[in-house]
């Protein structure tokens, strides 16, 4: 008996197969839910049983594969056995000769879309929150259950590369007017009728690739109608992808050699493509941190484990600039009240009409309601008066980066705050402990440092003080998962972790520039290792400007401390270009002319910056931008700023979009090996400079053949 599929057999003939796998919160797919699928089907030899319909016991349809599984495969034969024993109890599903019907009741994902697939017919509850989707190239992996076979010859060749290699869910309207349901329900019960009926009205199902006469919708690989997609998408997937994710390839591949062969050995073709992104470095390293990891973090890991769970009702935000608008936007969309306080009211109402913007936009395009906008619009209030912060449970102070102006704001706020209120500063450089100095309460005093635009990027980083107390660090957590975003907890340093590492990244290229390095090189090489801008332009969305400010107050600070400051090489360039009003995007004007219509690398920068007769290889930029982050964030490591190897690769990621297909800057390290790394470091130290010198704590792993774990 399997207890992972419950069986029903109905007074009509119709067997009901309910997927719902012992100790697991959502079904996924693994031995046990196919050897119930395998069960259920078996039970179609029956005279009795005239159909069946395949749906789920628990809230959602099925998950998809199980992660943990593939985690323990060593040999590529193992993906490859897996993804075609599946696919043997599919094909016998649809092959048997009676109607088998999807009802899917919630989210059918990866696997649990290919199941749905392989069912004759297909209905969902019409709910836009429910997603169905092939999500598997997020992981570096592509659907192994049959999902490019199926798709590119339900919905055609072209849909299928956008559903699969894009992975992006759709809900169950789309997937309707797209051909992959064969209607929509307004509830359980309807559901489960229109299966029925369907059974009835189809008592000889076939899957259209099973007729005689089938076609690809818009034409076969081979067909002239496709000769244009394929002649243009690899180009296109090239540009996005940089040739760093093997499973973009992969996809493309199954999808165009599927549209050559039969429906069986199109589905060999896609379990061999299935294995060979389970065993790329890529997908090893993306499940490992953004899922792994990730989702240990969201289940409170880097969470103090003594203080009860807390939630944040009422709000204060000090500034309504840029960060403290998006601060008070996601926060209202969480349900919490909003005091948006500024020095005057026409800044106040400012940053609330930054909410009412992100508002207007989604209720234009059918995302939101008026309704539900003003309802949004009314949990912030803009104001000056510091007396309406009055019984807030977190104030978040968010006014420009410089000590003194936070020192009195700060004082201003606590006078009116209650005793248990926490305090919290969104600076992105300046030691939390040190702003701490002007709190009567530094026990209660954090770090929320956000990034920008706030309503977009997902991380939060906590910084913890040398005087923060756990309760603090564990109600700023609790905060950070109530709005929706990704905590990770660090410890007290200048620039703490991401602002620090991510500076690396910048300075890396503006230095190249520096030595003659062709700008158009530089950026490219940024592009190519993965990262999601190239370090000019990015020091110019930034602003160069800011920049030299920080490094400004970091050399004062440095010399109060008693400390030597050393400037990094490329801050000579952002200084020259600062002193000819170059400042970046804000002003139109940085390394790139910016204009309405996007940026142009300024003509004038190679006369500035001459361009060297002899230009280093690709491979040499790429390796400096990469192991110049990743060395930075194995310091931060060594130095205990990161509190986990978790925290340091999701944040490098979620932060500042260390290039993912590596797992992040420490997983960077462990993928190549430590010995590796600290060699290839020691040669760019020889040739650019002690900043390239391996971390110690690289050092000791490998002499130890060690990595970097929690």
């Amino acid at each position: 008996m399997n207890n992972a599929v419950n069986l029903t057999l109905g007074d009509d003939g119709i067997l009901v197969a309910l997927m719902d796998l012992p100790g697991r919160p959502m079904n996924v797919v693994n031995d046990a839910l196919m050897e119930g699928v395998a069960a259920a089907v078996a039970k179609l030899a029956d005279p009795a049983v005239k159909g069946l319909i395949l749906s789920s016991a628990k809230a959602d349809f099925c998950a998809g594969g199980d992660l943990d599984r593939m985690s323990k495969w060593t040999m590529p034969e193992e993906p490859f056995e897996a993804s075609m024993a599946m696919k043997r109890v599919l094909r016998q599903m649809e092959q048997q000769g009676k109607p088998v019907v999807a009802a899917v009741n919630g989210h059918a994902l990866g696997g649990g879309l290919e199941l749905a697939l392989a069912c004759h017919a297909r209905f969902a509850i019409d709910d836009t929150r429910l997603k169905l989707g092939q999500p598997e190239v997020k992981l570096g992996l592509l659907p192994g259950g049959g999902g490019t076979v199926r798709l590119s010859r339900l919905v055609g060749i072209q849909a299928a590369l956008q559903i699969c290699g894009e992975g992006a869910d759709m809900n169950p309207a789309k997937a309707h007017t797209l051909g992959l349901l064969a209607g929509l329900a307004k509830d359980r019960d309807e559901l489960m009728a229109q299966a029925r009926a369907w059974i009835v009205a189809n008592p000889k199902a076939k899957q259209p690739w099973d007729l005689p006469k089938f076609k690809f919708p818009g034409g076969d690989s081979k067909s002239p109608a496709m000769a244009q997609l394929w002649a243009i998408a690899p180009s296109i997937a090239s540009v996005k992808s940089q040739g760093n994710y093997p499973a973009v390839q992969h996809i493309m591949s199954s999808i165009f050699e599927g549209g050559l062969l039969d429906f069986d050995a199109a589905s060999m073709v896609e379990s061999r493509y299935f294995a060979a992104c389970v065993m790329s470095q890529a997908s090893k390293n993306i499940i490992h941190t953004l899922w792994y990891q990730l989702n240990a973090i969201k289940k409170g890991a880097s969470r103090p484990a003594g203080p009860g769970p807390s939630k944040v009702k009422k709000l204060g935000i000090l500034g309504a600039g840029m960060m403290g608008a998006g601060i008070a936007y996601v926060s209202a969309k969480a349900g919490i009240d909003v005091v948006l306080l500024d020095t005057t009211q026409e800044a106040a109402d400012r940053g609330k009409a930054y909410s009412q913007g992100l508002l207007d936009k989604a209720v234009k395009r059918g995302r939101s309601t008026a309704d539900k906008r003003d309802a949004l619009l009314a949990k912030i209030t803009p104001t000056t008066d510091y007396a309406l912060l009055a019984g807030c449970d977190l104030l978040i102070e968010a006014v420009f980066e410089d000590r003194a102006t936070k020192a009195d704001v700060t004082r201003r706020a606590e006078a009116v705050l209650g005793v248990d209120a926490v305090f919290a500063s969104n600076t992105s450089t300046l030691p939390i402990s040190g702003l701490a100095q002007a709190s009567q309460r530094p026990a209660q005093f954090i770090g929320l440092h956000f990034f920008s635009p706030v309503d977009k990027m997902p991380l939060v980083e906590i910084i913890v003080g040398d005087r923060t107390d756990e309760t603090t660090l564990a109600r700023g957590f609790d905060y950070v998962l109530q709005i929706g975003k990704t905590p990770i907890v660090v410890n007290d340093s200048r620039g703490f972790y991401t602002s620090r590492v991510f500076g690396t990244y910048v300075m890396e290229g503006i230095t190249m520039l520096k030595e003659g390095v062709h700008p158009r090189s530089i950026e490219a090489a940024g592009l190519q290792a993965g990262m999601p801008m190239p370090p000019l332009a990015l020091q110019d969305e930034v602003s160069l400007s800011l920049g030299l400010h920080v490094a400004d107050q970091t050399k004062k600070d440095l010399a109060t401390e008693g400390k030597a400051y050393t400037e990094h090489p490329g801050m000579a360039v952002v200084r020259q270009l600062c002193e000819i009003g170059r400042v970046g995007k804000k002003v139109g004007k940085g390394f790139y002319d910016w204009g309405d219509d996007g940026k142009v690398l300024w003509p004038e920068l190679t006369r500035h910056f001459p361009v060297a007769p002899t230009q280093p290889p690709q491979q040499e930029l790429i390796d400096r931008l990469m192991f110049a982050q990743a060395n930075e964030a194995a310091r931060c490591y060594e130095e205990k700023v990161l509190r986990s190897v978790a925290d340091a690769n999701v944040g490098s990621i979620f932060g500042w979009g260390f290039a993912p297909f590596h797992g992040g800057a420490l997983q960077f390290v462990n993928a190549m090996g430590a010995a590796a790394f600290v060699k290839r470091s020691r040669e760019l130290a020889a040739k650019f400079g002690p900043r390239f010198e391996p971390a110690a704590v690289v050092v000791q792993l490998a002499a130890s053949g060690g990595h970097f774990a929690d």
